[in-house]
C-alpha cells in the first residue's frame, strides 16, 4: 500500500489508480486478536471501530430486514409488536449479562435466528390445531432456549447457572423491561383485582387460542387492553396480548406463577 504497486506473479506492477483500500479485522474469538496488526495499522489512515446496535429501536430494524419470515399455507403469521421488542431486548439484556462473555460479543444474528424461530413454533401450533392465524405468545419463548444458547458464551460455564437458567433469566428481564414501557400497571388494575378475587388463568404454547376466551369478558379491562397491545381481537392475537399482560403483572409482582410441564398457571395465591 505505501509503495503503491501490487505483486502479480512475481511482477510489480505499478497501478496509477486513485483508490481507497478499506479492510476489516474479525471479532477476538477469530484471530485471537480482534485488532489491525501494528505493521498494517501504520499504513492506514484511520481505523474505525464498530459497535453492536445500541437501542432497541435499530435492533429492531436490522432484525425486521433480515430475519426471513416461516411461512404455511392457510395459517398467515402474526408478530405483535410487544413480542419483537421482548426478542430485540433479549439481546440488549445479553450484552449487558454478567453471565455471558463480553468479548464474544452478542450479534444481531441472535435477534435475527430467535424472531425465526418464534414464528415456527407459533406456526407449528396454528398448523396442528387447526387455527387460522399464527400469532407468537410468550410461553413461545421456551422455544428460543436453543436457539438464544447457540450464540452465547457463557461467562462461567458449567458453574452455579446452566446456560437455560441463564437464557430464560434474559427473557425475564426483557419481557419486564418491555411490559414496564407498554402496560401502565394502574391501567391494568382491574385485572389484578379479579385474580384477587380467586380468578385463575392456565397457559401454554400447545393451549388454542379459543381456550383463553373462556370468561375473558368477567375480567374487566383485559379484553381490551389484549386486543390494543396484540394489534387486533381475533383470538390468536387476544392469546398473545393475555399472555403478556399476566407474565407482565408476575414479573412485577401482581401475580404469582406456578410453572409446569408445557405451561404454566397465574393466579393470586
Amino acid at each position: 500500500m505505501q509503495e503503491r504497486d501490487v505483486q502479480v506473479k512475481g511482477y510489480r506492477v505499478r497501478l496509477p489508480l486513485d483508490v481507497i483500500v478499506v479492510a476489516s479485522a474479525n471479532p477476538e474469538d477469530y484471530t485471537s486478536r480482534g485488532r489491525i496488526i501494528t505493521p498494517l495499522k501504520d499504513r492506514y489512515a484511520a481505523q474505525i471501530r464498530t459497535h453492536y446496535p445500541k437501542t432497541r429501536e435499530l435492533e429492531l430494524d436490522v432484525m425486521r430486514q433480515e430475519a426471513k419470515m416461516p411461512q404455511a399455507d392457510g395459517a398467515p403469521a402474526f408478530v405483535p409488536p410487544f413480542m419483537e421488542e421482548i426478542v430485540a431486548e433479549t439481546t440488549l439484556q445479553a450484552r449487558s449479562s454478567p453471565d455471558v462473555n463480553q468479548s464474544s460479543g452478542v450479534s444481531v444474528r441472535m435477534s435475527i435466528a430467535n424472531r425465526e424461530t418464534l414464528v415456527a413454533n407459533a406456526l407449528r401450533r396454528a398448523l396442528r390445531l387447526g387455527e387460522p392465524e399464527a400469532v407468537p405468545r410468550i410461553s413461545d419463548l421456551d422455544a428460543l432456549v436453543q436457539s438464544t444458547a447457540g450464540k452465547l458464551e457463557l461467562e462461567y460455564a458449567g458453574e452455579a447457572k446452566s446456560e437455560g437458567d441463564v437464557v430464560r433469566d434474559l427473557f425475564k428481564r426483557a419481557t419486564r423491561a418491555v411490559f414496564e414501557g407498554k402496560v401502565p400497571v394502574e391501567g391494568v388494575a382491574s385485572v389484578v383485582e379479579a385474580f384477587n378475587q380467586g380468578w385463575a388463568v392456565e397457559v401454554g404454547a400447545g393451549v388454542a387460542s379459543r381456550e383463553y376466551l373462556d370468561g375473558l369478558d368477567q375480567i374487566q379491562g383485559l379484553r381490551d387492553a389484549a386486543a390494543r397491545l396484540a394489534g387486533g381481537d381475533s383470538p390468536a392475537r387476544l392469546a398473545s396480548g393475555i399472555e403478556f399482560i399476566l407474565e407482565g403483572l408476575h414479573l412485577m409482582n401482581r401475580l404469582n406463577k406456578t410453572s409446569r410441564e408445557g405451561g404454566a398457571r397465574y393466579a393470586r395465591g
